[in-house]
């Protein structure tokens, strides 16, 4: 996203004015913003939490016509925190990530696990529980880096804080009231989705928020994501993990900006649509992969799948890892590999 923190900054001064000036109404016209700002706290070092109650503006998103880049995605954004009393100058976010996602039906319910893998920079995690006016309670968790406002990141302060309200539109994983569960991957090379129809546009992780606010398992979530034309996040090709509480897992890939989906019970970063782009990905995806399916026949329980997110993650690269349980709604949260302090949520 282009240049939002600068933006944000001057829209939250005038924010601070209006609501002096003006007082409760001032407040009002901001209150769903204010108050999930207001929510976010730090978990431990490096991982925050917030829980946006009310309207963060996504049906209005999809009604002005989406966005088909960071860049408009960005605009949109700053003209709803600010309800239209400035215009956007943003900046390109370029990063590049690795992941696992492996689904499994257990006597436990039926479990996701995804490693989030990221070589590089450093950077900051956050957990969304987000309960919209209009669509399904979900858990997400999304890197701050991705937001554009520099490396490391914190919204420890008001200003950061409401800055990172934003972070509602680039959920990088997630799980609804319904059980639905969607991971995002690279998909295995740099080719990336530009849909062009008359659709409504979507990025990468608007289409998330679109899964988690109104599909209720993976074939609804399927038929939402044809009715929208998709453009890759980050300048590079994506796919989804998508599973739900009926036991069902899939992944949906671009080829040659078509959608085509593939039952699956695990994905790395590797194509795995049949056609000329099997296979397509580095030779350590395909080891995570393989190491995946063998140890899938052994897990009975969310610790047996904590265990073998464990055994794909990586020393300094993997940045969280999450068990999810599809049935029971729950979550289980691993910070930087840290498989001795989970994290846990659970969607009443």
């Amino acid at each position: 996203m282009k240049k939002l923190k600068r933006t944000l900054l001057i829209i939250i001064s005038i924010l601070l004015v209006l609501i002096i000036s003006v007082g409760a109404m001032g407040y009002i016209t901001f209150a769903d913003l204010i108050n999930g700002a207001s929510s976010i706290k730090k978990l431990e070092d490096g991982l925050y939490y917030m829980e946006y109650k009310g309207d963060y503006g996504f049906e209005e998103f999809l009604a002005q016509g989406g966005a088909e880049s960071e860049d408009e995605l960005a605009d949109y954004l700053i003209t709803f925190m600010s309800k239209g009393m400035w215009k956007p100058e943003t900046e390109d976010v370029s990063l590049d990530f690795g992941c696992s996602a492996l689904t499994k039906d257990t006597t436990e319910g039926t479990i996701m696990g995804r490693n989030f893998d990221w070589e590089g920079e450093t950077g900051n995690v956050m957990i969304i529980h987000t309960i919209p006016d209009k669509g399904y309670e979900s858990y997400s968790t999304t890197w701050l880096n991705f937001l554009g406002f520099g490396e490391g990141f914190t919204p420890e302060s008001f200003a950061d804080k409401y800055m990172a309200t934003a972070a509602t539109y680039v959920p990088l994983d997630g799980i609804n009231e319904k059980g639905l569960c969607v991971a995002d991957l690279l998909a295995g090379d740099e080719v990336t989705t530009n849909q062009q129809t008359e659709k409504t546009d979507l990025t990468t992780t608007s289409a998330i928020r679109l899964m988690l606010d109104n599909a209720s398992d993976v074939d609804e979530a399927v038929k939402l994501l044809e009715k929208y034309d998709m453009h890759s996040s980050i300048g590079t090709s994506h796919h989804f993990a998508i599973s739900d509480a009926q036991g069902k897992s899939v992944v949906v890939e671009y080829i040659d900006n078509k959608m085509v989906v593939t039952e699956t019970k695990a994905v790395t970063n590797h194509y795995l649509s049949q056609g000329e782009k099997y296979g397509i990905g580095n030779d350590m995806s395909h080891q995570r992969f393989d190491a995946l399916l063998t140890m899938e026949k052994g897990i009975k329980n969310t610790s047996d799948m904590m265990n073998t997110m464990k055994n794909v993650s990586y020393q300094n690269i993997t940045q969280w890892s999450i068990v999810y349980n599809l049935d029971a709604k729950t979550l289980e949260f691993y910070y930087d590999r840290n498989f001795d302090n989970a994290h846990s949520f659970k969607i009443n």
